[in-house]
C-alpha cells in the first residue's frame, strides 16, 4: 500500500536532516500508529542504518548488530574482530559518520530492558564523539512511558542531548478515504469510530468487504489480530493491567466524572488518581473541561470529565471486552447483533469528534482554542473560538436523518447565551451536522449558520474546503 499523510513529521525530519549538525532525535508514539513506515519512508534515498531492538539474549542482540553492521557497511573485519558492547557500537558509528549518516534504534525500549547501560553509554558517546559527527541518531519506541523514562524525562541522563522529539499520533482524518476509496461518507464514519485514524488498524479492514464484515470476521472473530489487540498492548504497557483495564471499561460503559469512576472500579481515590493521571498521560484517555475554562480553573480540577481517547479502545471496551465469553463460544453473530442495535448511539459521540478534527477547514475558522463546552444542565458539542479576533462558532452534531435546522439552531442559540465568554465583543456563528435534513438555514437572528450534511462531507474530502467562513469586515 502507498504511503499516506505524515506532511508535518516528514517535514520536521528533513528539517533536522539538512541541519548540518548532529542530531540525536527522539520519535515515539503508539504501537500501529505508523512510526517504523514514516522511518522507512524517510530513509529511502539516504545513507541509514537500521537496527530493530526486540526480546532475545544480550549476546544475541550484539552478535546481530555486528552482523548487520558487517552486512550494510560491507567491512568484513567485523568477522574477525568483532564488536563486543554498545561503546565498540557508537565508536564504530562515529568513525562512518564522516558524511550524513541516518542511524534508527528502532523499538529502543527492548533494547534498554536488555542493556540498562546503554542510556549512559550513549550519554557519554554523545558528550565525547558523537556531536561531532555528521550522524542523525534516531531513538523510536512505542512504549511512551518507557521512552519518557529513559529518552525525554529530565532524570534521564540522555536530558538535555536530544535536538528535537516528535510524538506520532493518529493520522489526518480527512485521509480516511485513502485507505477506503469505495466506502460512501456513512460508513467511512463508522469505520473511524470504530478504528480511529491508527494505520496499523485501518489497514487491517478489507476495502472491498462491507463494514459490518470487517467487523466481523476482522475484530469480533476470535484468533483475528485485532481480537485481542487491546489487551496484547495492556500487557505491553503495564505489569499488571487489571485496574487500567477496569477504568477505562467503566469510562466506556459512561461513567465520565472521577466520583462515577471510583463508584464503579471501588478503588481507593488516591490509587485512581494515579491511575487515572498514568492512562492521561499515556493518551489512552483524556482529561475534559469546558473550552472556556481558565489554566487557573484546571489546576483546582473541577469540572473535569474523562474519555477515551481512541476510538478503538473505546469500541473494544465497550463491544468486546465485556462479551468476551459470547465470543470465545462462537457466539460472534449474536455480539454482532448487539453492537448493530447499539451503533448510533456509540457513534453519535464519535461523530462530533470526527466534526471538530474538519470544522476548521469546512467554515475556514482559524480556532486558537476548540472542545466541547457544558455548564449544569447545558451542553454544546463544539465550541471554537478565536482569541485575538473575538469570534466565536458552535457547533451541534446529530447523527440523524432529517433534522430540522431551524429547530436546532434556535436551541444552539439559547444555549450559546450562557457561555461566558467576550460577552460583550464577540462575533457569533453557529454550524450543524447532521446524516441528512428536513431543511435547512443559513441565518439565525443576524448570525451565520452553515448546514452540513453527509453529502456535503463527501465533497469535502475529495474538494477539501466547502466554504468560507468571513467575518463581518469581509462581509461589508
Amino acid at each position: 500500500m502507498k504511503f499516506i499523510d505524515r506532511k508535518q513529521e516528514l517535514e520536521f525530519l528533513e528539517k533536522k536532516y539538512s541541519s548540518g549538525e548532529a542530531e540525536l532525535i527522539v520519535i515515539y508514539g503508539r504501537r500501529r500508529i505508523g512510526k517504523t513506515e514514516l522511518l522507512v519512508h524517510f530513509s529511502k534515498g539516504k545513507n541509514y542504518f537500521y537496527f530493530l531492538g526486540r526480546l532475545e539474549s544480550r549476546e544475541g542482540t550484539i552478535r546481530r548488530i555486528n552482523n548487520l553492521l558487517m552486512s550494510h557497511f560491507k567491512d568484513f573485519e567485523l568477522a574477525k574482530r568483532p564488536i563486543s558492547d554498545w561503546d565498540d557500537v557508537f565508536e564504530y558509528l562515529a568513525r562512518k559518520s564522516n558524511q550524513r549518516l541516518v542511524v534508527v534504534f528502532d523499538e529502543f525500549p527492548f533494547i534498554v530492558e536488555r542493556f540498562p547501560e546503554i542510556v549512559s553509554v550513549l550519554q557519554d558517546k554523545w558528550d565525547a564523539l558523537l556531536r561531532d559527527t555528521n550522524m542523525m541518531l534516531i531513538l523510536c519506541g512505542s512504549s511512551i512511558g518507557m521512552m519518557e523514562k529513559h529518552a525525554l524525562s529530565y532524570k534521564s541522563p540522555l536530558y538535555g542531548r536530544r535536538t528535537g522529539q516528535w510524538m506520532v499520533d493518529r493520522m489526518n482524518v480527512k485521509h480516511i478515504r485513502d485507505f477506503f476509496p469505495e466506502y460512501k461518507m456513512e460508513d467511512l464514519i463508522l469505520v473511524y469510530s470504530v478504528l480511529d485514524m491508527i494505520p496499523g488498524y485501518l489497514v487491517k479492514f478489507s476495502p472491498t468487504d462491507r463494514v459490518w464484515k470487517n467487523i466481523r470476521e476482522r475484530i469480533l472473530s476470535k484468533g483475528e489480530f485485532l481480537y485481542e489487540e487491546v489487551e496484547i498492548l495492556m500487557r505491553e504497557e503495564f505489569r499488571d493491567p487489571s485496574n487500567y483495564m477496569s477504568i477505562i471499561s467503566a469510562i466506556a460503559g459512561g461513567a465520565t466524572t472521577f466520583g462515577e469512576i471510583n463508584s464503579i472500579t471501588g478503588l481507593d481515590k488516591s490509587l485512581l488518581s494515579k491511575y487515572l493521571y498514568i492512562l492521561d498521560r499515556l493518551h489512552i484517555i483524556e482529561r475534559q473541561f469546558p473550552v472556556t475554562t481558565t489554566l487557573k480553573s484546571k489546576l483546582k480540577g473541577k469540572k473535569s470529565l474523562y474519555s477515551i481517547r481512541d476510538n478503538f479502545f473505546d469500541f473494544w471496551f465497550r463491544f468486546v471486552f465485556p462479551n468476551k465469553q459470547e465470543l470465545e463460544e462462537g457466539k460472534v453473530d449474536d455480539v454482532l447483533e448487539t453492537i448493530k442495535n447499539e451503533i448510533d448511539s456509540y457513534i453519535g459521540f464519535k461523530f462530533e469528534r470526527f466534526v471538530g478534527e474538519i470544522i476548521s477547514d469546512l467554515v475556514g475558522f482559524r480556532a486558537t482554542k476548540s472542545g466541547r463546552w457544558w455548564h449544569k444542565d447545558k451542553e454544546i458539542d463544539i465550541v471554537a473560538l478565536n482569541e485575538q479576533t473575538k469570534q466565536i462558532l458552535f457547533v451541534e452534531c446529530k447523527w440523524k436523518d432529517r433534522v430540522n435546522a431551524k429547530k436546532i439552531v434556535k436551541e444552539l442559540a439559547e444555549k450559546s447565551s450562557f457561555v461566558d465568554w467576550c460577552n460583550e465583543e464577540r462575533e457569533e456563528t453557529f454550524a450543524i451536522f447532521a446524516k441528512s435534513f428536513s431543511n435547512r438555514v443559513e441565518e439565525f437572528e443576524g448570525r451565520r449558520v452553515y448546514c452540513f450534511d453527509l453529502k456535503d462531507l463527501e465533497r469535502y474530502l475529495g474538494v477539501q474546503v466547502v466554504t468560507q467562513f468571513r467575518t463581518e469586515k469581509d462581509k461589508s
